[in-house]
Order: C-alpha cells, then structure tokens, then sequence
C-alpha cells in the first residue's frame, strides 16, 4: 500500500488543519499534548525539531517558552502559512522547511527533542513508520526524548457511533477495515470520513517505537473519554468542569483498559 497518496495531499492541501486544535474537542487534544510535552520540558532552551508540525501550533508555542524550534512539514500550503504566521509573531521559529519525516535533512545527533504529532499516522507502511522512527532517533542526542502522536484503531467505530456515519454503509466498511488491521481508507473522499491514514494499537505503537531503539517508552492516552461526552462543549466553556474533567483525564490516562478510547495518543521514548 501506498503512503501519502493523492487523497492525502488534497485533505491537507485543503486548508483542513489551518483551524484543526482551536474546535470542540480538538482544544482538548492541543491543551492535553501541551500539558504532557511540557511535563519534559528543560527549564533551559531546547533545540526542538516538529516534523510534521502544519502551520505551526506548537512550533510557536514552544518558541514562545524560549526554545530553539524546526519546522518540517511536507505540504506546501503549511509551509506557506507557517511563514505567515512567523511574519505576524513575536516568536520565531529557527527554520520553517519542507521535509519528509522518513528522510530529515538534520545532522545525527543535534536535537535536544524531536516531535512526531502526525507523521506516523499517514505512514500506512510499517517499513515506513520504522524509518520515520528511526531517522528521529538519528537526530537526536545521546538522552534526547522523542514525541510521536498517533490515532487509535477504535476511532472510527467510536466517532461513527457518536456522529451517526454508521448509518453510512460505505463507512461501516471503512470501520471494519479499520478494526481488521488499522489500514483507514475513505475511497470517497468524504471529509469527515478523514484520509488515508493509520490507527494504531497502542500495544502495536509501544512496540514499534521500542523497535526502532527507544527506551523508557511511554504511552498517554491524549483525550481519552472525554471526546465521546455530548456535553463537551459545555464542561470546557466552564472553568470549575474542566478542571474536573482534566483531573479525571490526567488520572486515566496511563489506565490499558482505557487506552484505546482516546481518539489520540501520544507516546515518548528517548535515545
């Protein structure tokens, strides 16, 4: 199979991500990846590479904390919109550059922290995982910490549950395909239907960062349950909910029996 296809490029090449962490429960997914990166954090700069990092989210973020930060994205549009945003920050970025996760143009050695939160979900070839992985460890120092996102094999039948596209019987065979070996394809294009991707396991995604040569790997469960409540919206808006609601998530979210509700994970492993 194919990574990064034609249905791929014109998902991203959409404009889809520009907005992607600011909506309903996506908030959750940019405030709990915050949260966890920031748990590893040096208190002095880091020199950080984001593969993958779109417009540029974290990138920002984390340049706006006094970290040394690389942008690689391979879309073109991200790219683009990434330098505007630079050109309107009072944070800047080190450099904004396309790149392909599976050959990053760094020398070996010279990242303090290498951030993966979506190339390996588009790389439906082990093999291609594997090289992703790997070159990250390449450009990392002798201690340095990688950060890999990834989507969970049950998303699908959660999200179609909750939104009603099981009524879609072209999406239940996209659900089943899905549970059978994670390989995600929507042949119609249809975008909330997502793009050619891969859902991970999270035994399978511990095991394939362990494979690759990290040790002290460690798996989060990102946003855990609280994605699927219908009254999400409403415990975020208040402030004294969400921080039940982020305490509930903070204390389940190493839990296996929990692990593959949450739409997104988020695993580390260092050098």
């Amino acid at each position: 199979m194919k990574s990064l296809d034609s249905a791929f490029y014109a998902h991203y090449g959409s404009g889809i991500e520009k907005d992607t962490l600011l909506t309903s429960s996506s908030n959750l997914e940019f405030y709990r990846t915050k949260e966890i990166l920031s748990r590893f954090l040096p208190k002095k700069p880091a020199t950080i590479l984001d593969v993958g990092g779109g417009p540029g989210r974290y990138s920002f973020w984390l340049a706006g904390k006094g970290h040394r930060v690389h942008l690689v994205d391979i879309i073109p549009l991200h790219i683009k919109q990434a330098r505007n945003v630079q050109r309107k920050s009072r944070h800047t970025l080190a450099s904004i550059s396309l790149g392909d996760a599976r050959k990053l143009d760094f020398h070996d050695k010279t990242l303090d922290i290498v951030l993966l939160l979506g190339p390996l979900y588009h790389l439906v070839q082990h093999r291609e995982r594997l090289k992703a992985l790997s070159e990250a460890r390449r450009v990392l120092k002798p201690g340095g910490r990688m950060f890999v996102a990834a989507v969970s094999r049950f998303t699908s039948a959660l999200d179609g549950s909750l939104h009603g596209y099981i009524q879609d019987p072209a999406f239940m065979k996209i659900i089943k395909q899905d549970l059978k070996n994670g390989q995600h394809r929507n042949p119609k294009n249809v975008p909330e239907y997502f793009t050619t991707a891969f859902f991970h396991h999270p035994k399978e995604l511990d095991a394939e960062i362990s494979s690759a040569g990290f040790r002290s790997v460690r798996t989060y469960a990102i946003t855990g349950f609280a994605w699927l409540l219908p009254r999400f919206n409403e415990y975020w808006k208040d402030r004294e909910l969400r921080g039940r609601l982020l305490t509930l998530l903070e204390r389940t979210e190493s839990e296996p029996s929990l692990m593959g509700v949450s739409d997104h994970l988020l695993a580390t492993g260092t050098r």
